[in-house]
């Protein structure tokens, strides 16, 4: 009996031991942000690199080749006028697509000169943000922000006047109140905002830091939503009114590039701007040979997600001494180009693709410090 109550008290004393230990780091995790990840400020550099890539490919080599080539024009108007879209306007499409996703971080484009009022600031640190680009184009103004016991980190980058079509429009437009802008100005701001957790007391901008799988979801949720808006606002739309066609030889045709060609040519875009952050798409079925898996990662990805769709395949994997953080997650065949492309080409070696199929993958690397 004696043995038996000399137990239960050790027991107790145990039990107690470990509700009191994990209480205390429960409430660490709550004092303090997570201590390994990709800072916040990269996290939002990262997540910007892409948004200019995907606007520059569309800027230069949509709206400002088709402009020169066969005078196809980007207008306001665009939905009833079978024009493009401006720039502007795709940027603001695919920011919708993307917040409506649910992921946690949100975009958008906004101004001190909107033409909309509701693309303008709303609270004094947008302002204040929006006014530094313009003195400071060099670099993103940043801060922390607390809403509803939730910490945000929150930026804003300059957003430049990156061809004819952005100043003619703001220049020209009834309902602009700045009227003498020039390309290469800075017209307003791209704000980038996520969450950081509900910590209790505020750290520096420089230790909050972003679990690798949330940035990579992020990055791969502004490339989700510029493909979709490029596939189904430019390349269905413009197909179906016969007003372009789509080639895989898009340059010399004079024609519309595939929603994949998008991509790789932002992929391209991107590795010029910022080191570090890369994505790429590949494929078990590939037309060229050097989109095929890289190794066996790669392959078990593909093979994974082409089973599990609904969910991206991760790991991570080291060149040399350095380490990686990896996500792959489906490339669907979002338009009828892709899936006619494939099955007529003589060299795809997979020629029974339907729309909604997965076609291959879409890999974000992540360097991990």
């Amino acid at each position: 009996m004696i043995k038996k109550i000399g137990f239960l008290l050790i027991s107790v004393v145990i039990t107690a031991i470990v509700f009191f230990n994990g209480n205390n780091k429960q409430a660490n995790a709550q004092n303090f942000p997570q201590r390994s990840g990709i800072p916040a400020k990269l996290a939002a550099d990262y997540i910007h690199s892409v948004i200019q890539a995907g606007r520059k490919v569309y800027s230069d080599h949509i709206v400002d080749r088709l402009g020169k080539k066969i005078d196809l024009k980007a207008t306001e108007d665009w939905k009833h006028e079978d024009t493009l879209l401006l720039p502007a306007q795709f940027l603001l499409t695919s920011s919708q697509l993307s917040n409506r996703r649910g992921v946690g971080m949100r975009y958008s484009l906004m101004s001190l000169w909107a033409i909309n009022p509701k693309n303008g600031p709303v609270s004094a640190n947008e302002k204040l943000g929006l006014e530094q680009v313009v003195k400071n184009p060099d670099k993103p103004f940043t801060w922390v922000v607390q809403t509803h016991g939730v910490w945000y980190f929150q930026a804003i980058y300059p957003d430049i006047a990156v061809n004819d079509s952005c100043v003619s429009c703001h220049n020209n437009h009834m309902k602009s109140p700045k009227k003498n802008f020039h390309k290469g100005d800075v017209m307003g701001g791209i704000m980038i905002n996520f969450p950081l957790g509900g910590f209790a007391r505020k750290e520096s901008k420089e230790q909050l830091l972003i679990a690798p799988e949330v940035v990579a979801d992020y990055v791969h949720s502004v490339l989700e939503s510029d493909r979709t808006v490029y596939a189904k606002y430019i390349v269905n739309r413009l197909t179906e009114k016969k007003v372009l066609t789509v080639k895989e030889n898009w340059m010399k045709e004079d024609a519309l590039m595939l929603p994949a060609q998008f991509l790789l040519n932002a992929s391209a875009v991107r590795e010029k701007s910022l080191r570090g952050l890369d994505f790429k798409l590949i494929s078990l079925w590939p037309i060229n040979d050097k989109n095929g898996p890289a190794n066996a990662f790669e392959r078990e990805g593909l093979e994974s997600i082409v089973v599990h769709p609904i969910r991206p395949y991760i790991g991570q994997t080291s060149v040399g001494r350095k380490k990686f953080f990896q996500a792959i997650y489906p490339d669907i065949a979002v338009t009828p180009a892709c899936v006619t492309c494939h099955n007529n080409h003589p060299r795809s070696s997979k020629k029974d693709f339907k729309l909604d199929d997965v076609m291959g993958g879409i890999v974000v690397t992540l360097p991990l410090n």
